[in-house]
């Protein structure tokens, strides 16, 4: 019995685990493109929401959760569209609009739950999982580790890709002036407005996949602010990485662990409040960024807007 229960416990929450962390992997992974390219994108919590919405409702009226992604990811492009125009496009501060975006999407998500889903409370279930042959028998971890949505596979594909995108490509090499030296980018004939834009717009695309996954896997129905500060533990991520996607792997992970405890506390029996365990990941939040914060290595031009001719 005893051994059941252990068993039962570390699956729980090895599934949890990966439940939780790919919302803040996608969200990581978005925001350190953007950050390469010299802008940080406050507004990722708002992509996120505005993914969970959009992706949430896509599912309900279609009854597709892939077509539900597909609109997730739009919504997060939208919300990535105005930060784009404003903070590319006019110059504008980065992290005012960025505060400003993800509180309007907080307010609007809000209101449009409110009139279409307040009274019905509709889900969608459990989502169907992709079990690896052979791999999701192996005892414990494999049904833990090995049986998800195939989202969760493509999550984890971005990370190789993302890595060598970085290091061996000529889009890596422009996203990387964009954020060190925009001048010598726009020197070279590349469009620094371009690059930054066509990184805002991935990193929105990639936020919205992580808010749907979120509603339409993670919790099966949508809730107003149910993001719950995923975007801002994707924005230390990214910056604690120094722009090497497998570290926003681990420490999506390892943010994953303490959300996954709820879920895996409460299947173990322990009796202890949600109140107190909700706490752990702002408390590991703060704890890595007390340990880490002063190892971290931002772009030179992060945050500043370029203009032309200036110096």
């Amino acid at each position: 019995m005893e051994a059941l229960f252990t068993a039962t416990f570390l699956t729980a929450l090895l599934y949890g685990v990966v439940t939780a962390g790919l919302p803040l992997l996608l969200a990581g992974l978005g925001e350190q493109i953007s950050e390469k390219a010299g802008v940080l994108n406050i507004g990722i919590e708002g992509m996120m929401l505005a993914g969970a919405y959009a992706g949430f409702s896509a599912a309900l009226a279609t009854q597709s959760l892939w077509l539900g992604f597909i609109a997730g990811a739009l919504a997060g492009i939208g919300v990535a569209l105005l930060m784009a125009l404003f903070c590319i496009r006019y110059g504008m501060n980065q992290i005012v609009i960025g505060i400003a975006l993800t509180l309007g999407v907080e307010g609007l998500t809000a209101l449009l739950h409110h009139f279409q889903f307040a009274r019905t409370r509709p889900s969608l279930g459990r989502a169907p999982d992709f079990s690896l042959p052979w791999l999701s028998d192996i005892p414990v971890i494999g049904p833990a580790l090995f049986t998800h949505n195939p989202l969760v596979y493509l999550g984890l594909a971005l990370v190789p890709l993302l890595a060598w995108l970085f290091r061996r490509s000529a889009i890596g090499l422009n996203l990387q002036a964009a954020g060190d030296k925009p001048g010598a980018l726009d020197a070279s004939g590349v469009s620094v407005a371009m690059t930054r834009t066509g990184a805002v717009l991935s990193t929105g695309a990639l936020a919205g996949l992580g808010g749907a996954y979120m509603s339409e896997v993670g919790a099966g129905l949508f809730v107003p602010y149910m993001t719950g500060g995923a975007g801002f533990i994707g924005i230390v991520l990214a910056m604690l990485a120094r722009g090497r996607p497998l570290w926003v792997l681990y420490g999506a992970l390892l943010f994953g662990v303490s959300l996954a405890l709820t879920t895996a506390l409460q299947v173990g029996g322990f009796n202890i409040p949600t109140d107190v365990v909700q706490m752990l990941p702002f408390l590991m939040v703060m704890l890595v960024l007390v340990i880490f914060a002063r190892h971290s290595v931002l772009p030179p031009a992060l945050g500043l807007p370029y203009v032309r001719g200036e110096r």
